[in-house]
């Protein structure tokens, strides 16, 4: 008999239901929520989304979307210091995705299939000069362009790519892909013009009819350091070595060589002395191997080609072949403070590596200009200087000094420049919440190991500069973008439509996704405990 009440067994089974009741109190969304090795990405890519392309095969379509952000995939898959990885979920796991291999994969392939760049957009009437072709020129300059303007590159250097090509060894950076992913940045209409330094801005500016200008000559300068010497041995710092090395010119430094730094710098121009001939190479730092400037993994090839590290020392005085050293200690802040104990190191060479300052000089003439203590440029949020439409990014401005943060400021740069020369104002859309390993609902399984890039044998690198860490091949490559947990973002897997119990999701078709009937969902959340990425959460049910 149907007295009009509620079935109450009914009622007191949906209560049992998390979430739910007679009237439904809560619902499931969809939500895109940011990846963390997105977040942590210097230039700036959309990582899970050219992976996520990889993964299913279509290559070429995960390339054209890598360099919408970054026009340098070969040359980052080998140089950049993949900070993506140390903040990828999966290292909670089984290990990080290998993010830069399949990204140098990518784009060596690009470069041996001949995929090509385009401009899409209309030309737009302006012109912009960049003053200096390293990689944050370089990036400013590929993406002005794919926005409709003229671009003029001045570079002082003999070659394109600044300190890709002066200052990172070939072992790491084969020169001949470097040179093809400039080459492809000039086919797209860049005009390149070499052995021209710039002395003056703002004459070079008008003469050019240049609507804007951007400074990225980088930081070329090495510091400084006081070290008495008397007969002293042959010193020379590691920019000059490492561009002379560059350029085929092969200094003498002797057998036993001496590294002052520890940066990465300090790595390459250590390696590079053991390329050169020397049979003792020997790394002094002020600091502890915490305090280290350079990466982990720079480091650890350098010991694994013999590199050895005196630690908590620094050089102060230099008499013929010997060096006296001091021992350092670390206070409570972790700088190096001296102890009055020294020691004697005999050496043939000393190459001082103690980092490089920007030869920013030249913009004394542009009063509005300001300068740090350091030569680098004083900018506002849209990287332009106290002159109106002269802005300034890379290892001009203060910022970590790095190939990837340099191509990120080239493409800020872009952006906001565009927007100035067209009067308006960019602005970058809001980032959505970052999401962490806990809040993803992984499935159990059997561990799915990283693959491992093939390395040249320890024995044949110090021999030459053949390049010592090898790419992946297509398998490799996919089945290191294969896993990836695509965290905080849906990539289809069916879980929320197979576990409702409701039939309320609706697949929306290929690439589409899914949508929720909310006639026939309780929000029992259900759908939210079996996605795997967290690309759904629970709200409370709008008023």
């Amino acid at each position: 008999m149907d007295d009009g009440q509620p079935d109450i067994t009914k009622v007191v089974n949906l209560t049992r239901r998390k979430g739910t009741g007679p009237v439904r109190v809560q619902r499931p969304v969809y939500v895109d929520s940011l990846t963390p090795c997105n977040a942590a990405c210097p230039a700036g890519e959309n990582i899970q989304a050219w992976l996520a392309l990889a993964q299913s095969g279509r290559l070429k379509e995960a390339w054209e979307r890598l360099v919408a952000d970054n026009p340098f995939p070969s040359v980052h898959g080998r140089v950049c210091y993949h900070p993506c990885e140390s903040n990828c979920n999966r290292r909670e796991l089984d290990g990080a995705v290998r993010i830069h291999a399949v990204e140098r994969f990518l784009g060596d392939r690009a470069l041996r299939d001949g995929w090509r760049l385009s401009v899409a957009a209309q030309p737009s009437g302006k012109r912009v000069l960049i003053v200096g072709a390293g990689p944050a020129g370089l990036s400013a300059a590929y993406h002005l362009r794919r926005l409709g303007h003229e671009v003029e590159i001045h570079d002082a250097g003999p070659l394109p790519g600044g300190m890709l090509h002066f200052g990172i060894p070939a072992y790491r950076l084969p020169r001949a892909d470097l040179i093809a992913e400039i080459s492809r940045i000039e086919d797209l209409g860049v005009r390149l013009i070499l052995n021209h330094k710039v002395e003056d801005v703002l004459q070079e500016q008008a003469a050019g009819g240049f609507d804007a200008v951007f400074i990225a000559i980088g930081a070329h300068l090495a510091k400084h350091v006081e070290i008495p010497a008397r007969d002293a041995v042959k010193v020379l710092d590691a920019v000059s070595l490492l561009s002379d090395v560059a350029t085929g010119t092969h200094p003498v430094l002797g057998r036993r060589v001496v590294i002052y730094g520890g940066g990465n710098t300090a790595m390459d121009a250590a390696r590079t002395v053991k390329r050169l001939g020397a049979t003792e190479t020997l790394i002094v730092y002020r600091r502890d191997q915490v305090h280290m400037t350079a990466t982990e993994f720079e480091t650890d090839e350098a010991s694994a080609e013999g590199i050895k590290i005196k630690w908590l020392r620094s050089i102060k005085a230099i008499h013929g072949d010997d060096l006296t050293v001091e021992v350092m200690k670390l206070d409570e802040n972790g700088r190096p403070q001296p102890t009055g104990q020294v020691e004697t190191l005999q050496a043939d060479a000393v190459v001082l590596a103690v980092g490089q300052d920007a030869d920013s000089g030249f913009l004394d003439k542009i009063a509005e200009i300001q300068h740090e203590p350091d030569g680098t440029v004083v900018v506002t949020p849209n990287m332009m200087t106290g002159r109106q439409g002269i802005f300034a990014g890379g290892d001009m401005v203060a910022s970590e000094r790095t190939v990837t943060t340099a191509v990120g400021h080239g493409k800020k740069a872009a952006r906001h420049i565009d927007a100035w020369l067209r009067a308006t104002v960019y602005e970058s859309p809001p980032k959505h919440p970052i999401v962490d390993f806990g809040m993803l609902n992984l499935p159990i399984f059997s561990d799915v190991l990283p693959c491992n890039q093939r390395e040249l044998p320890i024995d044949e690198r110090t021999t030459g500069f053949e390049e010592v860490v090898a790419g992946f091949d297509e398998p490799q490559a996919l089945h290191e973008a294969k896993r990836c947990f695509s965290c905080g973002n849906c990539f289809e897997c069916d879980n929320c439509f197979a576990a409702c119990p409701n039939d309320a999701i609706i697949k929306s078709g290929p690439g589409l996704g899914y949508r929720i009937d909310f006639g026939a969902c309780t929000g029992c959340a259900t759908c939210v405990d079996q996605c795997p990425c967290h690309a759904m959460e629970i709200i409370e049910e709008p008023a």
